[in-house]
């Protein structure tokens, strides 16, 4: 069919029309993209979340960009160094969390029945006075779990653009179904779900409401997900989210015997001197935390090492050979030498110079 020249020139100016349209609408579009505040934090959250997924082995999973900054707080189960054999004293909490964690996690076949009361429990929570391992035993769950472990931060979930965080916290859970199963670890939990009040900001609000709905849905079909917290403060936890951790265990100050285990950890590639007095140590030590008698051998450790220093007589550490550095074995006492006595024994009072 043969077009007239009027028929032709309203082709043209429509094709025209079109062409102008689409180039205008990826113009837009790719300057709106280089405007992105957010584009530098997507592209690193992106390029994190494909080397996460490469290394467990899920290079063609989808994500959305919110899971994708999600993606950046997984840590690989092999990168976690400590294991159930590296805490020392809490050998009952271990077995539980065996029991009632790991293998209904890991082995859900075992665990599964028509009346639903078998399973993991959708939320643990672990709390107890500071420095007594529970962020440690956090690490060695997911490590002997070898669940993807998700150790999520309440500063990835804060974004000053309205509803975002909502969808970040909704990408945590979106994300945790799809490399179930999965453990989401939250370390200091009052913080961030703490006791709601009138007072409270409202996107701070909507953030805890839509974490709840969220995590009340893991009830539901066979997801394998669980909610791990830490706190030293569960008294500050609202009473709503208490409700949905079931599974709650106290990590005290250690006794006799669990420090001695503890110290026993510690102390194992020590050159002791004979006859050390571990029962003694055990008996001075009483009401300390795991994370304090830590800090008191690594600072006796010290201490032959600065009298070995000392003896060098003013020789220059890089002229000495430090193989032909005599070190004396470890002793009890040096666990208790004063502050004051660890920076030397010489009189520390100032001498006056006189420089004219």
């Amino acid at each position: 069919m043969k077009l007239n020249p009027t028929s032709k020139k309203v082709l043209v100016d429509v094709s025209i029309f079109a062409l102008s349209q689409v180039v205008l609408y990826f113009g837009v579009k790719w300057v709106l993209a280089g405007m992105d505040p957010f584009k530098k934090k997507k592209e690193e959250a992106k390029a994190k979340s494909t080397r996460v997924l490469g290394r467990l082995g899920l290079q063609v999973l989808k994500l959305t960009e919110h899971e994708e900054i999600i993606a950046a707080e997984v840590v690989y189960p092999e990168d976690i160094p400590v294991g159930f054999k590296d805490i020392g004293g809490l050998d009952h909490i271990v077995k539980s969390l065996k029991e009632s964690v790991i293998y209904p996690l890991c082995y859900p076949q075992l665990f599964s029945s028509a009346s639903g009361l078998l399973g993991a429990p959708k939320g643990v929570l672990l709390y107890g006075p500071p420095g007594c391992g529970k962020t440690m035993l956090a690490k060695a769950l997911a490590k002997e779990s070898g669940a993807t472990f998700i150790n999520l931060h309440v500063s990835t979930l804060m974004e000053k653009w309205f509803g975002e965080s909502q969808k970040l916290v909704s990408a945590v859970f979106s994300l945790a179904h799809k490399l179930q199963p999965c453990i989401i670890f939250i370390d200091e939990i009052d913080s961030f779900l703490r006791e709601r009040k009138s007072q409270d900001h409202e996107v701070t609000a909507m953030m805890k409401a839509e974490f709840m709905t969220l995590w009340d849905g893991l009830s539901t079909g066979d997801m394998r997900v669980l909610v791990l917290g830490a706190t030293n403060r569960p008294t500050d936890i609202d009473q709503a989210i208490l409700r949905r951790m079931p599974k709650r265990f106290e990590i005290r100050l250690p006794d006799a015997e669990q420090r001695t285990r503890v110290l026993s950890l510690l102390l194992a590639g020590a050159d002791l001197e004979p006859g050390f007095d571990v029962k003694e140590l055990v008996y001075r030590t009483a009401g300390y935390s795991g994370s304090d008698l830590k800090e008191l051998c690594r600072n006796a450790a010290m201490m032959p090492i600065r009298e070995a220093i000392r003896e060098l007589d003013g020789h220059l550490l890089h002229e000495f050979d430090a193989s032909d550095m005599k070190v004396r074995q470890l002793r009890v006492s040096d666990f208790f030498v004063p502050h004051d006595q660890t920076l030397g024994d010489e009189d520390t009072s100032a001498e006056v110079v006189d420089l004219d």
